[in-house]
């Protein structure tokens, strides 16, 4: 029999936020740019190191079939331009195309629809996936349909990946986090193309004021953020 002690421990946990600020987690991966335009260096406009690639590859892999076992969608973010306009549009992008020495010197003739690079990583790809293919720009609510899908399927919790950490995760985390999500950045499946310290400030502007930054042991590890099978209690 509950003691009046014991009811009222009860009540007050059941007040009590979990860990990542949500009652009731309902979590979709966004998985940002893994497609052949960084990942594959046979065709790759603005590549990563082909270290990283194989290693952000592998870790998304791994994060993906869990995430699909356990009912969490994953929701792909494809980068794709009309033409090169599109691109130059942006200010401080046509300088980098100006500058030899610039890691994003390529920006001009990145992922210009039609091209390979504009291509999710095949082993990245299920048919359970969706795809949202018309991001332009860092921010990957800007312009796409991203926040609508979310908010149809009830998500609030968003685990993101992808490259490159210091831009387009830090920009989508940012803009994800003044939407009132809860934003997790998943440690060993984010990398950049621009190198480690970079790596490793976006991550630090992550933790310090958008999110939290945790690897996939610690995600699959979280109470309550695998979806309940209907009938369970």
């Amino acid at each position: 029999m509950a003691t009046a002690g014991s009811s009222l421990s009860k009540r007050v946990n059941e007040l009590i936020p979990p860990a990542i600020g949500v009652d009731h987690p309902r979590a979709a991966v966004v998985a940002i740019d893994l497609h052949r335009g960084h990942l594959d260096m046979a065709v790759a406009t603005m590549p990563t190191l082909p270290e990283v690639a194989a290693k952000v590859i592998a870790a998304n892999k791994r994060l993906f079939d869990w995430c699909r076992s356990v009912g969490i969608p994953v929701i792909h973010q494809v980068t794709s331009y009309r033409d090169a306009e599109e691109i130059r549009a942006n200010p401080f992008w046509r300088t980098r195309a100006e500058d030899p020495a610039a890691t994003r010197k390529n920006v001009l003739r990145h992922n210009i629809i039609g091209g390979p690079g504009c291509t999710v990583m095949p082993q990245l790809l299920d048919p359970r996936d969706f795809v949202v293919n018309t991001k332009k720009r860092y921010d990957c609510f800007l312009g796409t349909d991203l926040d609508f899908l979310l908010r149809s399927r009830g998500i609030n919790t968003l685990l993101i990946t992808g490259v490159n950490t210091n831009s387009c995760v830090l920009a989508t985390t940012t803009a994800a986090n003044v939407r009132d999500y809860a934003v997790i950045v998943v440690e060993d499946c984010v990398d950049s193309m621009d190198g480690p310290e970079l790596h490793a400030a976006g991550l630090a502007c992550v933790k310090t004021a958008f999110g939290f930054v945790m690897n996939t042991d610690a995600i699959m590890a979280l109470d309550g953020l695998v979806p309940r099978q209907k009938g369970s209690e």
